[in-house]
C-alpha cells in the first residue's frame, strides 16, 4: 500500500541526493505520485523544475517582452526562434536564431564549459531543420589586472580555447561578438552564445510529436554519442550558487568531430523523412538529457511515452536509472518518427554514416514508444523506475518573487579634469578600450565562405547565408555591465539600442532580437528587482525600435534566463542583460564598414552630445570613478537617427559609418582611423569631456562634401570634422598620432592575458 512520505523523510532524500529542489517542491512531487518518489523521479523533477529548465522565477516577467511582429514565423517556446528572411529561386528562406548561456560550467571548467556552450546552441538551430551559418560569443570576465587577476586570466584563456577548438572543428563561422571586463565577474564569468542558420520555409522542423502520433504508432529514436555520467545534474548546477570547484562532474564533454558527422547524418535523415512525406519531431538533448527530451516531446504533443532505458546505448556499465535518464552527455538527439520508418532511420545512422565505427558504443536506437495515455513511464532492468502523468513534469512551478529597489548611490565626480590627448591614449591602451582582435584571431570566420564583413571590420558582422542570394545578414550583440549596475532599466534599454545601432551602421534593417538575462539570486528581492527593471528596459527599447511599420516592435524571438550568477558568499554579478540583434541588407554589396575612404570628406555627427558620462570609459579609466548619470534612452530619437542613417546608406551616400558608444565620439573617431591606417579625423568641436567622451548614443558618418549641399540636415545631425591624411585623430588644440599607438592598442589583450603563455 502506497504512503505519502513526511516532510522529514523528504528532507533526508533531498540531502542524500544533493538535490536543489525545496522541501515544498518535494512534497508537491510526492503528492503527484501519491507515494515516496523513486530516485529517478526525484532527479527528473529536480531537473525539470529547476530554474534553468522551468523559468519558475522569470516566466511572469518574460511575458512582458514583445515577441510578435510581421515576419515572425516561430517565437519563443521551441528550441530556436524563426523569422522570414528572403526569397531565392522561387523558394522562401527563413532565419533561425538561438541564444543561450553556459556560465557556471565555464567558470568551473573553462575549456569544456565554453565548448559545450557552443555545441548546445548549435544543436538548437540544427533541430529546427536549419543549416547553421554562424555563431557569436558574448563574454564577460573579471578584472585580469585585479586582485583575482591570475584566476581571471586563466578563465579567459580557457574559454577562448574552448570556443575556437570546438567551433573551428565544427565548421561554423564565428562572427565574433563582444568581450567586457569588470571585477564583478571575478567569481562568475558569463559565456553567452548565439547561433543562427537558414532553413527553407517548407522544411521547418518542430520539437514536439506531431498530431499524426494520435492516429498511428510513433517511436522515439535516440542517436549520437553513447550515454555516460557526464553532465549529471547540470541543469540544477546552473540553478544554484557557485562554490569553489563544485559542479565539475556536472560539466559535459564535447566532441565537435562527432557533431559534424551527426549533422550530416541528421540532414540525410530529415531529407528522407521529408521525401517520404511523414510528419516527425526532432529535438536535441540538452539540460535534463533523455528525461527532458522524452517528456517534452510527449507532453507538447499531448501524448504519453514508455521509455526503455535498457535500450539506451551507454559507454559505462551499471549506470543507475537516474544517471542514464538525466545525464547531459553531449552530441545526442531525439527523433519522434512513425514506427514504419524507424528501420530506415536506424539504417541511415548506423550503416550509411557508420556511427558505431566513429565512437565506441555510438549508434542510433529505438528507446521509447508514444501512446495515447498521458503518462511518463520508464523501465530499467525490468523494473518500473518512474511513472507519473507527463504534464506534471513539464508544467513546472511558478514563484512570485519579492522585489526591492536598489539605489546605486553613485554621484558624479567632484571634478572632471580633461586632457584630450592623454585621456584618449589612456582609454585606447586600457583593458576596456583596447582592440579585441587578439580574441577574434583564434576564431575561424571564413569557413563556409559566407562571411562578407568579419569581426572588427564593421560595427556588425555580415554574411550571405543563402547561396545565390544578395540578401545579407548583419548580427551584433551588446550589454554594458557598468550601466546595468548603475541603472538596470537603462542597462536593458541600451543593450537593445547599441545592438540596433551596430546593425544599422552596416546598412541592415533590424528584423528580430534575442536576449540572455544574467543576474544573481532571484530569491534576493534586490536581484529580482534588477531583473524586472532590465526586462522593462528591453521591452521599452524593442517597442520603440521596430522597423516593420506601424506600431510593431522589434520582436524577441528566442532567449535565455541565467540566475544564481554569484559566489557562495552571495556576491552577485552586475545586472547583465545581453541582447543580440539581427538585420537584413537587401544587397550585401551595399554593406558599410568603419574604414575611412578619402581625405577631405566630411564627418557628420548624428546625435547631440549630452552631459551624461555615468559608467563611461572616461570616468572609469581616466578618473577612477564608476558612478554618475547613465545616458538616457531617448526612444523616439533613437528610431529617427536609425532611419536617417539607413536612408543615407541605402542612397549610397555614406562612405563609412560607426556608432558612438563606449568611449564616446573621440574613441569612435580613433577606431575609424585605426581601421583605415592611411586616414584620420580632424574634429572641429569643443574639446571638453562631454563633447569628446560622453557615451550618449549616436553615429559618425563619412560623406562627400557635396552631401550637405544636396540634403537638408535634421536637427540631430551636424558637421563634426573632416577626414585627413595620416592615421591620427585631433581636435581644437590637441592631436594624437594613432600609428604610434597601434601596436599597444592591438596587442594589449595578448600582453595582459596571454603573457604567461608567451602568445
Amino acid at each position: 500500500m502506497s504512503r505519502i512520505p513526511g516532510r522529514e523523510e523528504l528532507k533526508k532524500e533531498i540531502s542524500s541526493r544533493s538535490l536543489a529542489m525545496t522541501v515544498e517542491e518535494a512534497e508537491k512531487l510526492a503528492g503527484y505520485v501519491d507515494r515516496m518518489p523513486t530516485p529517478l523521479e526525484f532527479h527528473l523533477f529536480d531537473t525539470m523544475w529547476s530554474e534553468h529548465c522551468s523559468y519558475k522565477s522569470s516566466k511572469p516577467v518574460l511575458r512582458t517582452l514583445p515577441t510578435d511582429s510581421p515576419g515572425v514565423v516561430i517565437g519563443p517556446g521551441e528550441d530556436a526562434g524563426i523569422v522570414s528572411f528572403c526569397h531565392q529561386n522561387g523558394r522562401e528562406w527563413d532565419l533561425v536564431v538561438a541564444h543561450e548561456s553556459h556560465n557556471h560550467p565555464s567558470q568551473v571548467l573553462p575549456v569544456e564549459g565554453a565548448a559545450t556552450g557552443v555545441g548546445g546552441i548549435v544543436r538548437d538551430v540544427y533541430c529546427m531543420g536549419a543549416r547553421v551559418t554562424g555563431s557569436m560569443d558574448l563574454l564577460r570576465f573579471g578584472d585580469p589586472e585585479g586582485v583575482k587577476g591570475e584566476t581571471t586570466r586563466g578563465i579567459v584563456r580557457g574559454v577562448v580555447e574552448g570556443i575556437w577548438k570546438y567551433g573551428n572543428a565544427l565548421g561554423v563561422p564565428n562572427m565574433g561578438g563582444d568581450t567586457e571586463f569588470h571585477p564583478g565577474y571575478d567569481d562568475n564569468c558569463l559565456v553567452n552564445v548565439v547561433a543562427f542558420g537558414i532553413v527553407p520555409h517548407d522544411r521547418i522542423v518542430h520539437s514536439f510529436v506531431p498530431e499524426e502520433a494520435h492516429k498511428e504508432p510513433y517511436v522515439l529514436i535516440l542517436t549520437g554519442k553513447p550515454t555516460d555520467d557526464t553532465g549529471f545534474g547540470g541543469a540544477t548546477f546552473a540553478s544554484e550558487d557557485l562554490d569553489g570547484e563544485q559542479g565539475m562532474g556536472s560539466v559535459q564533454v564535447a566532441d565537435p568531430f562527432l557533431k559534424r558527422v551527426l549533422s550530416e547524418a541528421n540532414q540525410a535523415v530529415l531529407d528522407m523523412l521529408f521525401e517520404k512525406g511523414v510528419k516527425f519531431g526532432f529535438k536535441d538533448l540538452g539540460a535534463g538529457g533523455i528525461a527532458c527530451v522524452t517528456s517534452e516531446l510527449a507532453a507538447h504533443g499531448g501524448l504519453g511515452i514508455d521509455v526503455d532505458l535498457d535500450a539506451v546505448p551507454v559507454s559505462i556499465e551499471n549506470l543507475s536509472p537516474e544517471v542514464i535518464a538525466c545525464s547531459e552527455t553531449q552530441e545526442r538527439y531525439g527523433l519522434a518518427v512513425p514506427a514504419f520508418v524507424a528501420d530506415d532511420v536506424l539504417a541511415l545512422y548506423n550503416e550509411r554514416f557508420e556511427l558505431p565505427r566513429l565512437f565506441p558504443h555510438c549508434r542510433a536506437a529505438v528507446i521509447g514508444r508514444f501512446n495515447s495515455k498521458p503518462v511518463y513511464n520508464v523501465i530499467c532492468r525490468g523494473k518500473n523506475v518512474a511513472e507519473t502523468p507527463v504534464n506534471y513534469i513539464t508544467e513546472g512551478v511558478v514563484y512570485q518573487r519579492e522585489e526591492c529597489p536598489v539605489d546605486s548611490g553613485a554621484p558624479e565626480p567632484a571634478e572632471r579634469p580633461c586632457d584630450p590627448s592623454k585621456d584618449l591614449i589612456r582609454i585606447l591602451t586600457s583593458i576596456s578600450g583596447c582592440s579585441r582582435k587578439h580574441i577574434w584571431s583564434f576564431y575561424d570566420s571564413e569557413v563556409q565562405g559566407v562571411t562578407r564583413l568579419r569581426p572588427g571590420e564593421a560595427d556588425s558582422c555580415v554574411s550571405v547565408p543563402v547561396e545565390g542570394s544578395r540578401a545579407g545578414l548583419a548580427v551584433s550583440g551588446d550589454g554594458n555591465p557598468w550601466y546595468g549596475e548603475l541603472d538596470p532599466f537603462l542597462g536593458g534599454a541600451h543593450a537593445v539600442g547599441e545592438a540596433v545601432r551596430n546593425v544599422v551602421a552596416t546598412g541592415a534593417t533590424p528584423i528580430c532580437a534575442t536576449d540572455c538575462l544574467n543576474f544573481g539570486n532571484p530569491e534576493d528581492p534586490k536581484a529580482f528587482w534588477q531583473f524586472k527593471q532590465a526586462v522593462a528596459g528591453i521591452a521599452d527599447a524593442c517597442c520603440a525600435l521596430g522597423f516593420s511599420g506601424g506600431d510593431y516592435p522589434l520582436p524577441i524571438v528566442s532567449g535565455n534566463v541565467s540566475f544564481y550568477n554569484q559566489s557562495a558568499g552571495g556576491k552577485a554579478i552586475p545586472p547583465s542583460p545581453i541582447v543580440a540583434v539581427f538585420g537584413k541588407i537587401h544587397d550585401h554589396r551595399k554593406a558599410t564598414d568603419i574604414v575611412l575612404r578619402k581625405a577631405g570628406n566630411l564627418i557628420l555627427l548624428i546625435g547631440t552630445r549630452k552631459d551624461e558620462l555615468g559608467g563611461s570609459l572616461f570616468y572609469r579609466t581616466c578618473l577612477g570613478h564608476c558612478g554618475g548619470t547613465v545616458p538616457a534612452f531617448r526612444s523616439s530619437l533613437e528610431k529617427r537617427m536609425a532611419d536617417w542613417v539607413l536612408g543615407v546608406i541605402h542612397d549610397k551616400r555614406a562612405h563609412s559609418v560607426h556608432d558612438i558608444s563606449g568611449g564616446g565620439l573621440a574613441i569612435a573617431g580613433a577606431e575609424m582611423a585605426l581601421s583605415s591606417e592611411r586616414f584620420g579625423i580632424e574634429f572641429s568641436l569643443d574639446s571638453n569631456p562631454v563633447t569628446l567622451f560622453s557615451e550618449t548614443p549616436g553615429y559618425l558618418v563619412e560623406v562627400d562634401p557635396r552631401f550637405i549641399e544636396d540634403v537638408t540636415l535634421p536637427e540631430f545631425v551636424s558637421v563634426a570634422g573632416r577626414v585627413c591624411d595620416g592615421c591620427s585623430v585631433s581636435g581644437n588644440g590637441w592631436s594624437v598620432d594613432l600609428e604610434s599607438l597601434r601596436k599597444e592598442w592591438s596587442d594589449k589583450l595578448a600582453s595582459v592575458i596571454w603573457r604567461e603563455e608567451g602568445v
